[in-house]
């Protein structure tokens, strides 16, 4: 074989080689988006909208063949646990298996998630609900790990309350309340003390509260989770996100 004939051998094979990593790397971002618009989806009946879902290291043309995933991050700016607003989530999944069928779009082997709701948040799931309409302001203590809720405006009326876990639940208790040296209507503390709680106990994905903390910016969450199964991707789901590409 002459030189010629070898270096245009070469020439060709590189040219090949070339153009299937090109195609191999299209293919695998192509389907990367596609999963993860169709597990953002997913997971939006738990977390709320605008999830933005980072996949594992492995190749998703692999895990494309066997629907096995490691792990998956997902991060949220704008969750609402029950009347919560505002809740800012930061989870990871693993073990997620995408296997498809007529009663879920697949399971999770297990879960945790950072949750911080900030005071502006608070006081406007708060302010959202009739009973907490004369909510002026809150405040976080992270040093006695307490809120604040002014009632009126002026510091005319103040009551301070505690979140605690319980056998993986967060509830909420009052440490003070008061009107110019009176006692404020229980109905109102009451009332708050309920919405709060209903916000801190709504979890996504069947996790449990492991940690609450309260910093001076407002409450922060640790939840973790075991094994777990994702609702049912709708046909509207399906036709916008091919969803079933994973079927």
């Amino acid at each position: 074989m002459t030189q010629r004939k070898r270096n245009r051998l070469t020439t060709i094979a590189v040219v090949l080689v070339a153009a299937l990593v090109a195609v191999l790397v299209g293919a695998e971002v192509y389907v990367r988006i596609r999963a993860t618009t169709c597990l953002a989806q997913s997971f939006e009946s738990e977390l709320g909208t605008g999830v933005d879902v980072d996949l594992s290291w492995k190749p998703v043309l692999l895990q494309f063949l066997d629907r096995q995933v490691p792990s998956v991050t997902l991060d949220s700016d704008d969750t609402a646990f029950g009347p919560a607003q505002q809740m800012q989530v930061h989870a990871e999944v693993r073990d997620v298996d995408l296997t498809q069928s007529a009663d879920s779009s697949g399971t999770i082997g297990s879960s945790r998630a950072e949750v911080d709701w900030p005071t502006a948040g608070i006081l406007e799931t708060v302010q959202g609900q009739p009973v907490g309409a004369l909510i002026t302001d809150v405040t976080a203590d992270g040093d006695a790990g307490t809120l604040t809720f002014t009632v009126g405006g002026a510091g005319l009326a103040e009551f301070t309350v505690r979140p605690v876990i319980t056998t993986g639940v967060v509830s909420v208790e009052t440490t003070d309340a008061s009107v110019l040296g009176l006692g404020i209507p229980t109905a109102l503390v009451d009332g708050v003390v309920d919405i709060l709680t209903s916000g801190l106990q709504q979890y996504p994905l069947g996790m449990r509260a492991t940690e609450v903390h309260v910093s001076d910016s407002g409450v922060q969450l640790t939840l973790e989770g075991g094994q777990f199964t994702l609702p049912p991707a709708t046909a509207e789901q399906d036709q916008q996100s091919a969803c079933g590409l994973f079927g």
